[in-house]
């Protein structure tokens, strides 16, 4: 019911999210107040505390800052063009939502290509054109998934698999980052090669004053560094370097002890924790401007997007009801005979499946439905389920076709300057590379991350 819903959007997201609350004490799966507890807890709290020093990087507008300063490093011919703002773009995107980078990010592209269409014309600008509208909303959907932060999936991964596996390692920020990181360079670097190659390189046209004296005017907008966007970035580079470092950290032999240590109970410190102290002290911090107390206040916290902290909840009361009533086990069971099949085409299938299905539904509900189904696969033919929930998760994140797929691809078709067509066949090739890297880079790197081993199904696994 919640995934037809989801799919068709009857309700908004958020009401769909609402019906374990409902259903499960009415039809005996689960008490109203176990369901309740999913819809907050330690996950909720990193996504809250995340979200709450974004929006105070976009109040003081360090975030236009950043994105404008890294384009002006970079250069201005065509190829540096695009490689400034896909940097600028996947970069934010690892922080705040990449619906928020986008829309910051569109505005200022638009006026470059106005400004070159000035001195050229509209058609001769036009390749280059979708070539920096697709290179901003891939770069979005492609930085997200960098960090557990960086886009909602990633998020629900984490909960979704504590609530199965309880007894098993974390999943901590530096964990998914040293996963979840190559994946982006790679990605991020066969993208930028491809998008030129195939909207400058290919195009004969000779383009007039490409020069970034455009970005140069927006920076000087902004005037001078700020002290509210000096304490801001410090506590920006504070909360990177506290989640990097909270929890120990296993690379294969080699281990690093984690700042939590110190602390007489290590294991009561977890990400949200850190989120939600920094967030804490931005309110605690006067601010010098007229216009504000403080360098955050309540007005610009009122903007959390609430419908996702529901969505979230929604989906990891759907997570608990699938172990608690046995159907995500049951599942599985139906699926043993793949435990004949090679594990790596079981990656590349699950990959492939979930690339897919996210370019039509919402990738938050996509995850949140299958990978309790996947942690129940993965139980009875018993291999380590982050073979199989880890791919599925990043694969949410890989939908390049479509306008309606990702917040990203629908902002830049909103501009008006591209054609589905041009996206469509842009991004299929994307999601073929996508799906083979994210494949590989599991099979071979997160073994070695996660200490998976394809011949021994871990104790903290088994039901």
């Amino acid at each position: 019911l919640m995934a037809l819903w989801w799919i068709t959007e009857i309700v908004p997201l958020a009401v769909t999210s609402l019906l374990p609350f409902i259903l499960f004490p009415m039809l005996g799966v689960m008490n109203g107040k176990d369901v309740a507890s999913n819809y907050f807890n330690d996950i909720i709290f990193l996504f809250l505390g995340g979200f709450l020093f974004a929006l105070a990087m976009q109040k003081w507008n360090l975030h236009r800052r950043i994105a404008l300063k890294l384009m002006l490093t970079v250069g201005s011919s065509p190829a540096r063009l695009m490689l400034g703002f896909m940097l600028a773009t996947s970069f934010l995107s690892m922080w705040i939502s990449n619906t928020a980078t986008t829309m910051l990010m569109v505005p200022i592209l638009i006026s470059i290509i106005l400004k070159l269409e000035e001195v050229n014309t509209r058609d001769s600008i036009r390749p280059l054109a979708t070539g920096l509208l697709l290179s901003v909303a891939y770069s979005a959907s492609i930085g997200g998934i960098s960090t557990l932060v960086g886009t909602p999936p990633n998020l629900s991964f984490a909960r979704i698999f504590a609530i199965y596996f309880p007894n098993a390692p974390e999943i901590s920020f530096a964990a998914w980052f040293f996963y979840a990181f190559p994946i982006f360079l790679i990605l991020f670097t066969i993208t930028f090669i491809y998008l030129y190659l195939v909207f400058i390189k290919k195009n004969k046209t000779k383009w007039s004053s490409i020069d970034n004296q455009t970005i140069k005017d927006e920076y000087a907008k902004l005037g001078p560094w700020i002290i509210e966007q000096k304490i801001i970035a410090f506590f920006f580079a504070l909360l990177a370097i506290l989640w990097f470092t909270r929890a120990d950290l296993h690379l294969g032999s080699l281990e690093f002890p984690g700042w939590s240590g110190l602390f007489k109970h290590p294991k009561y410190l977890n990400d949200g924790s850190v989120a939600i102290a920094i967030a804490v002290l931005l309110f605690l911090i006067p601010s010098k401007r007229s216009n504000s107390k403080f360098i955050m206040d309540w007005k610009t916290a009122e903007k959390i997007p609430w419908e996702i902290i529901l969505l979230f909840g929604g989906g990891f009361a759907l997570a608990s009801g699938f172990k608690e009533s046995g159907l995500s086990q049951w599942f599985g069971d139906q699926l043993v005979w793949l435990k004949e099949v090679h594990p790596l085409l079981i990656v590349l299938s699950v990959t492939l499946l979930i690339t897919f299905l996210t370019e039509l539904t919402s990738n938050v509900a996509t995850v949140e439905t299958f990978l309790p189904v996947l942690a129940g696969l993965a139980m009875s033919i018993e291999f380590n389920p982050l073979l199989f929930m880890l791919p599925a998760t990043i694969a949410a994140s890989l939908a390049f076709m479509l306008p309606s797929a990702t917040a990203p691809n629908a902002i830049i078709f909103g501009t008006k300057r591209l054609r589905v067509f041009d996206m469509s066949k842009t991004g299929l090739a994307l999601n073929f590379i996508g799906v083979a890297i994210v494949t590989l880079t599991t099979y071979y790197l997160a073994t070695f991350i996660f200490d998976i081993s394809l011949s021994v199904f871990p104790e903290w696994a088994r039901p």
